[in-house]
């Protein structure tokens, strides 16, 4: 049965917590004031670099309140999600992360659909590269859209309409803008860009006059100082792009978009200039940025950021979306340390999910990233926990790690786990090319050989079937000693005698792994096997000899 037509889903829903339902009740709230017969959603993607998981986030998070606004609305009203492309503006600088840049450097000032694709001489221009990388990763991902490009909308007359109304309400247009603007960047602004029919560049030229009868404007053109009078239409010229998000609003009907903390005053001269045109600006909110390794804005041009590409290469995309979904006003470390974490997160949201009522499965992530019909849990072994097996046994190949599993969970096999199996390859990847370059082994003091070489005894004596809870029993005991012995009193066994520090668990992954932290002891020795511990013991004491 579809989520959408479980009875007292619409009730709970009203008084969810969950962030796309709050973000979807201000759409139904809207409609109250201003019904309509079709809901707009949209997304913006300005393609002078490549797609990163930034333009990604925003399609993910977006389709998550659409589908709350579904729920909300019993799916009675129709629903749109456009992703909209600016390819229609200037190339202001060559990107630091593309070919050819010597050649991009030649197309200065074009629309970035008219500028070749560095690339290779598959697509037509750069932006036509950069939009199929996007669709073809919001295809991936099974999301609902519509692809929009500013040039096709421009060019096709679809703006047309729209356009003349800011000809027509020019003057209000500057008011708004004005007081945003730099005294000198005021004395030459307007919100139309001519596109000259010589050099195809967008000029950034001041408007000598404007006829809202004649649909045209006049400038002076920059080359040949000669005064040149244009249509507005027709893709001859398009807006700054305050105007053009305002304009865009306006002409296809948006009722949903958000936009990054950056935007902030955009956002709010934007939906001015969009009531100016007798528009309403849409709903939204402003989400906080993605920050690099460093804590700087990532960027498409510098291509400090994670790509789409990278994520999927070491992760499933369902991570991905538990990252996008996860306090979205709150800033954010991009970078590849986060990434195991979210895959082992989200196995546990999901296998969290079967135990839980509606209510709590509504405030569930994995509810709002499957659009409420989550899998069924199926990953016996956690990612952290194949990350260590690589790193312990130096595997290379999937094969040697599926000999692990297949010990340690017999029946399990590629064939019968095929996530799993996707799995092994991601932590193959990630161990190659984040986790060797940083391995570093420490070397024991002399009260961490006495524990360890206590340990190898202790698990030498362990039956070939012990269990990874009678594992970490021993691991416990062997540990309860100083100056591992926990003091405080809040670490306590099951028995309710002392526990251990954490101490003790960080001095087995970096003497034996090479590695600070690591997947419960027990549990990777049950599937690393008591043999191959003890041998990875003696290595480790060998190298400290």
């Amino acid at each position: 049965m579809s989520t959408l037509e479980i009875p007292a889903l619409r009730e709970i829903a009203e008084s969810s917590h969950a962030w796309p339902f709050q973000e979807a009740r201000k759409i139904v709230a809207r409609l109250k004031k201003r019904p309509k017969d079709e809901v707009v959603f949209e997304t913006g993607y300005g393609p002078s670099g490549l797609p990163h998981i930034g333009t990604f986030g925003e399609v993910a998070r977006t389709t998550m309140v659409r589908h709350a606004f579904r729920v909300l609305t019993d799916d009675n009203i129709k629903t749109r999600l456009i992703a909209f492309s600016d390819d229609m503006d200037g190339l202001r600088k060559v990107p630091d992360n593309v070919p050819n840049r010597d050649m991009m450097a030649q197309h200065l000032g074009k629309p970035l659909s008219r500028v070749p694709d560095p690339f290779s001489s598959e697509y037509p221009s750069f932006a036509a590269a950069n939009n199929a990388r996007l669709r073809a990763f919001l295809d991936q991902f099974g999301f609902d859209y519509e692809f929009l490009s500013s040039t096709d909308c421009y060019t096709s007359g679809r703006f047309d309409a729209t356009l003349l109304r800011v000809l027509e309400r020019f003057e209000q247009i500057m008011e708004i803008m004005l007081p945003s603007l730099r005294e000198e960047r005021a004395q030459t602004y307007s919100p139309f860009l001519p596109i000259s029919p010589r050099t195809e560049i967008v000029l950034q030229v001041p408007i000598m006059a404007h006829d809202a009868k004649a649909g045209t404007i006049t400038y002076e053109h920059p080359d040949t100082k000669q005064r040149v009078t244009t249509l507005v239409t027709g893709g001859r010229t398009k807006l700054q792009w305050k105007p053009d998000w305002a304009m865009r609003w306006v002409a296809l009907g948006v009722d949903y978009e958000m936009a990054g903390k950056d935007l902030i005053d955009s956002v709010t001269l934007s939906g001015e200039v969009c009531r100016a045109l007798g528009g309403s600006a849409p709903e939204g909110f402003n989400y906080e940025l993605f920050l690099d390794e460093q804590g700087q804005k990532i960027s498409k041009s510098k291509g400090n950021g994670l790509t789409i590409e990278e994520w999927l290469r070491y992760a499933p995309p369902e991570s991905l979306s538990l990252f996008m979904y996860r306090e979205p006003k709150a800033a954010k470390r991009l970078y590849f340390d986060v990434i195991p974490r979210h895959v082992d997160e989200y196995q546990q949201f999901l296998e969290a999910y079967e135990r839980q009522d509606l209510r709590q499965r509504l405030a569930n992530p994995v509810w709002h990233i499957h659009s409420g019909n989550p899998p069924k849990p199926n990953m016996p072994i956690s990612f952290s926990m194949l990350l260590t097996l690589v790193a312990s046994s130096n595997a290379e190949n999937a094969e040697t790690l599926w000999g692990f599993i297949g010990r340690y969970r017999p029946g399990v096999t590629p064939q019968t786990h095929p996530k799993l199996d996707a799995l092994v390859r991601y932590a193959i990847h990630y161990f190659r090319d984040f986790v060797l370059p940083q391995k570093r082994f420490r070397e024991p003091t002399e009260g961490e050989r006495a524990a360890l070489l206590d340990l190898r005894e202790a698990l030498s004596q362990l039956p070939a079937d012990a269990t990874a809870e009678q594992i970490q029993q021993v691991v416990y005991e062997v540990g309860r000693r100083e100056p591992f012995l926990d003091k405080s009193g809040k670490v306590k066994s099951k028995d309710g005698r002392p526990g251990v520090t954490l101490d003790w668990f960080n001095m087995l992954y970096q003497v034996l792994l090479g590695q600070e932290k690591g997947p419960r002891f027990g549990s990777f020795v049950a599937v690393y096997g008591l043999n191959n511990t003890i041998e990875m013991i003696d290595g480790a004491l060998a190298r400290s000899a």
